[in-house]
């Protein structure tokens, strides 16, 4: 089916699955007309529908619980238990089990359109080396949490490049109309009990719309005055991946929780699924990471290798490291980068057409 039927089907099925806001979705259509790269991360259902037809060979790599919408665009940072700063995928909301190199495709074949939008610089080629070689390497050492204290002092710097101005936040999220309607009861209940206690003063609840890939779904966002500052909780609904739209993820509950609690990683405290909600907190240091937002001085090869060891720490949830580093290796970067250059451009034809369709 041409892309345009695709998108009326999935929606449709997401429309069973949740409640749209219609007029998000619209935003969210008209923001897929604006660039390739905006395109690709707003249409993971189109990916997931494509990849097991262009990529034939990949679709038979060993399956682990994975993120699946993938891209370079979806990093981020939080505060763990300790409060110490920690980065690595921002989002799961399309997890599911999946061939792991799906997840390593679609992040290469964003560097390849960003690139081809002036966003990133490097080669795809490289990018693929650095991403590889960070991937073997958690894999062959069991991963590690990647915590900028006094570790990763690159990614570090590239990553607090965007926290310099927080009042920058607060004025943007507190702007935003008070919701005069209700908010649904487990929503409600799942934001509160993520409270930090019953003093949190002012408290009014907002709409809030971000992200691609998400928008359409429902985020309630409650703001409230505590101990002398602003603070902020958001309940965002959830559905199963696209993958099992698609027709080949078999488990159709939201895994979001699982992976995160299973992959290794120094979890967000503030981040729970309640059944359908996903609650969490939002601050300035607790959010994507845009690449604008790292500088041009931003070192791509160290940020790819990053990504590679993160994507690594997510895939050991499930995985076993053995058997993917022997298929890793079995597998020539002639063959991944031809992978990627079929997903490109079937990404292209269907960006072509959307635009073609909405002028």
């Amino acid at each position: 089916m041409n892309f345009t039927e695709a998108t009326r089907k999935y929606e449709r099925w997401l429309g069973r699955e949740l409640t749209l806001v219609r007029s998000d979705l619209t935003l969210k259509h008209q923001h897929m007309t604006e660039g390739c790269f905006p395109f690709l991360r707003a249409t993971f259902y189109r990916w997931a529908q494509l990849f097991p037809e262009i990529c034939k060979a990949q679709h038979t790599a060993p399956r682990v619980l994975g993120v699946g919408d993938l891209h370079v665009e979806n990093f981020g940072t939080w505060r763990d238990i300790e409060g110490r700063l920690v980065w690595g995928v921002n989002d799961f909301d399309e997890a599911a089990t999946a061939p792991y190199l799906i997840d390593i495709v679609r992040l290469l074949a964003s560097v390849e359109i960003a690139r081809g939008e002036q966003r990133v610089h490097i080669a795809t080629a490289d990018a693929l080396e650095a991403f590889r070689g960070g991937y073997r390497e958690h894999l062959e050492s069991g991963g590690e949490p990647i915590v900028l204290m006094e570790k990763h002092p690159a990614l570090r710097t590239m990553a607090v490049a965007r926290l310099k101005n927080p009042a920058a936040f607060w004025t943007k999220l507190n702007s935003l109309e008070t919701l005069r309607g209700g908010v649904p009861t487990e929503a409600a209940r799942g934001v509160r009990a993520l409270l930090p206690d019953r003093k949190a003063t002012g408290l009014r609840w907002v709409h809030r719309t971000a992200g691609l890939g998400s928008l359409g779904r429902r985020r309630f966002v409650a703001i409230a005055s505590w101990r002398g500052g602003l603070i902020a909780r958001e309940a965002k609904e959830l559905a199963p991946s696209a993958a099992v739209w698609a027709g080949w993820a078999k488990q159709t509950s939201i895994r979001y929780q699982e992976l995160i609690e299973t992959s290794v990683r120094s979890t967000d405290p503030f981040v729970r699924l309640r059944r359908k909600w996903l609650i969490r907190r939002l601050a300035p240091d607790c959010s994507r990471i845009e690449l604008a937002s790292l500088g041009e001085q931003r070192d791509e090869q160290r940020l790819l290798q990053n990504m590679g060891r993160e994507t690594a720490n997510v895939h050991l949830a499930t995985g076993k490291a053995k058997r993917l580093l022997a298929d890793l290796e079995s597998r020539k970067a002639s063959e991944l980068l031809k992978a990627v250059k079929g997903m490109v451009k079937a990404t292209e034809a269907d960006w072509a057409e959307w635009k073609a369709a909405h002028r």
